[in-house]
């Protein structure tokens, strides 16, 4: 147990997740607080966050080192063929067989089948499960730059299908340009001379992706509670939606354990599969979804799925790589 709680805590399920849950009881209290009627400037100060977080992803990574990724292409094929493509089809499938669920929330689940993969919570549990961990390094990063690209395209396609909230593709896009992928391209021509500076105090910036994310979070849910858009819903609700979220962690990792087997893929290339292709970033889910919805009522309720599908990927996630771990010795 000691060591199934020290993981959690290695992969995120820590004061940070404790923090997200903070930010929601906080907002269902003073929902004022972070409402648009908050006298508090959060739109500027969040944006500014928005471009803080993509510009220092951009200095953290590495080109010479995504270059020499490349070689094992199969199994880097597989995991962005999974997460792009065959995640949001499984989740299109899925979705005609629960019409019973709100139009809202399907708008939540089907973005989050858009969503890239989560970067430091695939990376620890890979190389905790005996993995191949610098495929699983290079997938994680490759993921995170396509999806800025791939997440608002998805949405631009899907988004309207499910709820009366759309996503206006080519303002989105030119948004997108100047707080995601403008950012991320200095960060990446900054490397050589930012990252020597910023290695050793990598740990530290975390908190800066993280206190955005709870702002975020916050104003999101302080708008959905000011204006009672969860009033309708009852917490039977609230346990559908984590139990589909289940059936769809359950489902993808069924399905990606069987693709990597019929490929003939090695134990350590199958266990990198899983874990980077089952994954979703909350991060990008968070800081994307701040700009492909801007109404905050509206992305309240888009990342309720998001959120629950990130703590339960957490929490199997790491009791596999324990199982793997104790395998592969």
């Amino acid at each position: 147990m000691k060591k199934l709680i020290s993981l959690l805590q290695k992969v995120g399920l820590n004061g940070f997740l404790l923090g997200l849950l903070g930010a929601i009881l906080l907002a269902s209290l003073f929902p004022s607080w972070g409402a648009s009627t908050s006298v508090i400037p959060w739109k500027p100060i969040i944006n500014i966050g928005i471009a803080l977080v993509f510009f220092l992803y951009g200095v953290k990574l590495d080109p010479i080192q995504l270059k020499t990724g490349l070689s094992n292409w199969k199994l880097h094929l597989l995991i962005q063929t999974f997460t792009f493509l065959i995640f949001p089809v499984l989740v299109i499938l899925l979705l005609q067989l629960i019409p019973w669920i709100d139009d809202d929330f399907k708008l939540g689940i089907t973005y989050l089948s858009a969503l890239p993969s989560t970067v430091s919570a695939s990376v620890v549990m890979v190389s905790i499960a005996g993995g191949n961990l610098p495929a699983a390094i290079f997938n994680a990063s490759i993921s995170s730059l396509f999806g800025v690209f791939v997440t608002p395209v998805w949405m631009g396609v899907l988004g309207g299908a499910n709820s009366d909230a759309q996503v206006d593709f080519l303002p989105t896009v030119t948004e997108l340009t100047f707080k995601v992928i403008l950012p991320v391209v200095l960060g990446v021509i900054a490397h050589s001379k930012l990252f020597p500076l910023v290695k050793q105090h990598l740990g530290s910036l975390k908190y800066i992706d993280q206190s955005v994310i709870m702002m975020i979070v916050f104003t999101a849910f302080s708008e959905s509670f000011a204006q009672g858009v969860f009033d309708p819903y009852s917490g039977r609700i609230l346990i559908q939606i984590g139990l589909v979220m289940l059936s769809l962690f359950v489902l993808v990792w069924m399905v990606i354990s069987l693709s990597s087997r019929l490929l003939g893929f090695s134990f350590e290339d199958r266990i990198t599969a899983l874990f980077c292709g089952s994954k979703k970033s909350l991060v990008h889910g968070v800081v994307i979804g701040k700009i492909l919805f801007p109404d905050p009522a509206v992305l309240g309720l888009v990342l309720l799925p998001v959120m629950l599908y990130h703590i339960q990927q957490l929490i199997i996630g790491s009791a596999i790589a324990q199982y793997f771990s104790r395998k592969s010795r």
